[in-house]
């Protein structure tokens, strides 16, 4: 059990909180600080005639128009309804969780005056794994996600449609059969629910665990890559790089001096002078990319502890404060930066691959023993090139743009919701990217026996070895990538 707090929220706990579906609930502290804001509200509202953004006005560019005390709750449900304009491919159901913890998160700090029974049923869909039907298309990353966080509370109040026990499902139906009653909206809330940028932070912060796991497996690569390729260990020179001491350069040339260590093949005489750069440069290019993620991590951190919906609520002050904390431009350049990080080390890694099949430092063409009558890895790399210029696309920064909406009134937006579904798919691409080196740096290190590599690579090897045996006749390929995608996901990689 995860109580949500006021507290800081690490990557460690979210992560938790996923993997092994810990169910959620409320601490007695943000049940106080939630409570504390929503009475503070309801005596504002009652008892005065003052306008406040959202709550007795209409939305965007009709926030002149003030809404009667007695229109107030039909106010917000046509907020909802409205702006549940989402198209296109439905949001993978792992990022709709990730949206609904944030929100819940977002919500406990008593600053966006929602009753506790709201928070109370996003954690309640949350712990029965009840996850609303989200579309991809529809945000502009400013005035908040508003068409995904739209379709996200849909189902609170018995609209729409939802995700539960492996079947889409009428959203009442499911309400119904748990023994809910559809919420009625009150004053701020269906505003609170919609404005904030979780729609775009749930992408980058499961893009963010994803990289982690990646870049291990590309450091793995590439030193499975110095042996095979039958590389001088001198560009890992620990001197080179505390003359030009990036963090993650540095990081990079010992995790491969390490993973390279006791390696027999490692300590035999070099005929060649240098190494392409694919190579002798893994510790700049793959630093620079963890460089790039730890600041992308930093940024999604500040926003997974933020309130970012509008206005927000400060009762100790007896405040209301109409702000722009939803705008997403922090989010959108993060998101566009990680997606380029990510790229670059796809990129390297099929440079990678293209020189271990080229049939040079005495390796066979495309990796087989008998080319011509066998092709070996010839397509495969074929493949990578392919991903590779699909991810050079979708590293286009959505961030760079802005259209104005709202009759002028949202005239800067920051599109961080396609930088967010475009990193999603940079990652999946890097995954494949990823297995297709590793099994070409394996098929390739086998060439090099009897001589053996290190300790550690020798045993990740061998276990892989198990799953996708050693290419001896051409054979489907795709099924090769596939075992190796699903291989990689259940080893470990720590270092």
């Amino acid at each position: 059990m995860h109580h949500i707090s006021p507290n800081h929220l690490s990557f460690e706990t979210l992560a938790t909180i996923l993997n092994e579906r810990q169910p959620l609930s409320l601490s007695p502290e943000a049940t106080q600080l939630i409570d504390h804001c929503r009475t503070y509200l309801e005596q504002k509202i009652s008892g005065g005639d003052a306008l406040h953004y959202g709550i007795n006005t209409g939305f965007g560019s009709l926030c002149n128009v003030a809404i009667s005390k007695n229109d107030i709750e039909q106010l917000q449900y046509n907020l909802v309804v409205s702006h549940a304009a989402g198209t296109g491919d439905i949001v993978p159901l792992e990022i709709v969780r990730i949206m609904l913890l944030l929100k819940i998160q977002s919500l406990s700090y008593g600053n966006s005056g929602v009753r506790v029974a709201v928070v109370q049923r996003l954690i309640d869909f949350f712990n029965h794994d009840i996850l609303p039907e989200v579309f991809q298309l529809g945000s502009l990353g400013a005035s908040g996600d508003l068409a995904p966080l739209a379709h996200l509370s849909l189902p609170l109040i018995g609209e729409g449609f939802v995700w539960h026990e492996g079947h889409r499902q009428r959203a009442d139906i499911v309400l119904k059969a748990k023994g809910w009653t559809p919420l009625r909206f009150q004053a701020k809330e269906a505003l609170a629910l919609l404005n904030g940028t979780q729609f775009s932070t749930a992408y980058g912060v499961w893009s963010l665990l994803q990289a982690h796991r990646l870049t291990n497996i590309a450091q793995f690569n590439a030193a499975v890559g110095y042996d095979a390729f039958n590389c001088r260990l001198s560009p890992l020179d620990a001197r080179i790089h505390a003359v030009r001491p990036h963090k993650g350069q540095v990081q990079t040339a010992e995790t491969l001096r390490n993973l390279l260590n006791n390696s027999p093949i490692s300590a035999t005489e070099k005929t060649s002078v240098q190494d392409p750069y694919a190579f002798r440069c893994v510790p700049q290019v793959h630093g620079a990319s963890l460089d790039t993620i730890a600041y992308c991590a930093q940024v999604l951190l500040t926003e997974i502890n933020a309130v970012t919906d509008n206005p927000n609520l400060f009762p100790d002050d007896d405040l209301i404060v109409s702000g722009g904390n939803f705008h997403a431009q922090p989010i959108a350049f993060a998101l566009d930066f990680m997606a380029i990080a990510l790229a670059e080390l796809g990129s390297i890694s099929e440079r990678r691959v293209y020189q271990l099949i080229s049939g040079q430092r005495g390796l066979p063409p495309f990796l087989t023993p008998d080319p011509g009558l066998h092709s070996g890895l010839m397509i495969a790399q074929y493949t990578a090139a392919s991903i590779v210029n699909q991810n050079k696309i979708y590293c286009t920064p959505a961030s760079i743009d802005s259209i104005v909406s709202c009759n002028g009134q949202e005239d800067h937006v920051s599109m961080a919701a396609n930088a967010g579904t475009k990193l999603y798919k940079v990652v999946q691409n890097l995954e494949r990217l990823m297995a297709i080196e590793f099994l070409t740096a394996c098929q390739a290190l086998e060439f090099r026996r009897p001589a053996q590599s290190s300790p550690i690579i020798e045993g990740i090897m061998a276990q892989y070895r198990a799953v996708v045996t050693k290419n001896t006749s051409d054979r489907i390929i795709s099924q090769d990538i596939d075992r190796t995608i699903q291989f990689l996901k259940s080893a470990q990689f720590l270092f």
